[in-house]
């Protein structure tokens, strides 16, 4: 059982641990140093990857463990601090490195290593790998972001990925897939009810990352990565705990939960130094550009949000709260952020990586109103100010990319969403689970009529949307597989839609 801690007693001793990890990932430790490492099993068990690449330089990260799944969450790493050597280079075969060195794996960040490589040239490929106490982990590839006039960019949308014992089929097909980017928008673990400690989420990342698909896939392309609620907990909202059954009335314990997942989360993924998390605060939302082809702008909908007004599921009578304008979805801070963003965004397409879905969606096919309030029919006024900010900003070609429930959907995002004549602003593309079943198909289905603003829907098929960006066209391809823990089944497209610069809304694609 966790000890009971206020907020403020916590962040005071947040204040404290940052300065520890701070320190720690500098090699500044605690722990003494091992000098001549001896490995019980291959180091690198989990893999390595890259992320959130600029032009001139990606983040390239793995974590040492030989037992990854160690009950203590230290991965079968001794309480030592140790260098590990890295290197990049233009060919698989490593002739021609362009940049190598050495970082720290200390204790404290449960030896993960985040190293930010600079220097590099813009839109090249590059190949990585890590070497610890005479160990060479597996070869990755990775891709900066390119700068100036940009002619394409295909990059995955992924999330939702609940444990099915490894073989993630959905991925196996991504990595053999001719992509730059992966954007994942969350659900990238799935906590149990009794994951509390950084032990517990350490464990439960490792055992994800186990999987050879997962791995291939990071290995293959760079990543940017968002949270939704299982990375912490079911359907969390900023300070709030929504957990399963009966809510937990233990001061600070939900605060402590959340600095737990934070950290666990920053080391088993390729993020950069403004993503390290200070206890339980971590920012996350941030931009990303790829030339003058596409901004990326990417949210974190959960840690700043007010509370959900209803935990009905799938659905339940739409409180008229809902369209308080105090209610945020974002927090005051992202909301400016990604407002000054779009207006000075001079790109072709204007992207929002987020969790939960945008348009509006009633449930109720009579003339009741029925909403899912934990995605952004829960905070009506916060998506009308979004939506009227990008309709008078006349921001260029702006398209939502989402996750969270499971199934495929395309569409239009209104000025009016109970008037099909007004004008569309915006176009949605949600992309469908990589594992995470959908039972609450059915109920969708039944009200889809009703909703005439949604063009596709399906929730049968697991994978990923693969997008390939031109000026001209935006083309999202519904990439499904046969069985979400079959990897021997290779992924096929279900449906293709399209979007012409200039002309929100999707239309099939020819």
């Amino acid at each position: 059982m966790m000890r009971q801690v206020s907020r403020r007693q916590l962040l005071g001793e947040a204040a404290l641990g940052t300065g520890a990890l701070w320190a720690a990932a500098a090699g500044v430790s605690q722990a003494p140093a091992l000098a001549r490492p001896r490995f019980t099993a291959y180091p690198f068990a989990l893999g390595l990857a890259s992320g959130d690449p600029r032009p001139t330089g990606v983040v390239l990260w793995t974590r040492l463990a030989p037992d990854p799944l160690a009950d203590d969450g230290h991965g079968g790493m001794p309480e030592r601090r140790l260098a590990v050597s890295w290197e990049v280079a233009d060919d698989e075969a490593f002739r021609r490195r362009v940049a190598a060195g050495r970082s720290p794996a200390v204790p404290e960040l449960g030896h993960s290593v985040h190293v930010e490589v600079d220097g590099l040239e813009p839109g090249r490929e590059y190949f990585f790998r890590f070497v610890a106490g005479g160990e060479v982990s597996p070869v990755g590839r990775t891709r900066t972001a390119p700068s100036g006039p940009t002619d394409q960019l295909r990059f995955a949308l992924a999330s939702c990925q609940a444990w099915v014992g490894g073989p993630y089929a959905a991925y196996r097909t991504m990595a053999e897939e001719d992509l730059e980017l992966v954007v994942h928008v969350g659900d990238y673990i799935y906590e149990a009810r009794n994951t509390e400690s950084l032990a517990d989420f350490r464990i439960l990342h490792a055992r994800y990352k186990t999987s050879p698909d997962l791995q291939a896939a990071h290995a293959r392309f760079p990543f940017v990565v968002t949270w939704d609620d299982h990375e912490i907990e079911n359907n969390w909202a900023a300070d709030a705990s929504q957990p399963d059954g009966e809510p937990s009335n233990e001061p600070g314990r939900f605060l402590q939960l959340r600095a737990a997942a934070f950290q666990a989360y920053y080391e088993h993924l390729p993020l950069r130094r403004p993503q390290r998390p200070k206890g339980p605060d971590m920012l996350l939302y941030r931009g990303l550009s790829y030339g003058d082809l596409a901004d990326f702008s990417v949210l974190d909908t959960r840690q700043y949000r007010s509370d959900q007004l209803d935990d009905a599921f799938p659905a339940g009578p739409r409180d008229p709260r809902t369209d308080d304008p105090y209610r945020t979805m974002t927090g005051a801070a992202q909301e400016r952020w990604l407002f000054e963003r779009l207006a000075r965004s001079r790109a072709r397409w204007n992207v929002l990586a987020q969790q939960t879905i945008v348009a509006q969606f009633d449930y109720d096919t009579g003339p009741g109103a029925s909403v899912n309030h934990d995605q952004w029919d829960g905070y009506a006024g916060a998506r009308d100010r979004l939506l009227e900010f990008i309709a008078a900003s006349r921001v260029a070609n702006p398209v939502v990319l989402t996750g969270d429930w499971h199934s495929s959907w395309v569409n239009d995002l209104k000025a009016d969403f109970d008037d099909p004549a007004s004008t569309t602003l915006a176009t949605e593309f949600v992309g469908t689970s990589i594992s995470s079943g959908c039972p609450w198909e059915r109920a969708v289905a039944q009200a889809v009529p009703a909703n005439p603003h949604v063009k596709f829907f399906d929730g049968t098929h697991r994978g990923y949307v693969r997008c390939t960006v031109t000026p001209e066209r935006w083309t999202s391809d519904y990439r499904v597989v046969t069985a979400a823990a079959d990897s021997s089944e290779p992924a096929r497209t279900l449906t293709s839609w399209a979007v012409e610069a200039g002309r929100p809304g999707a239309v099939p694609a020819a």
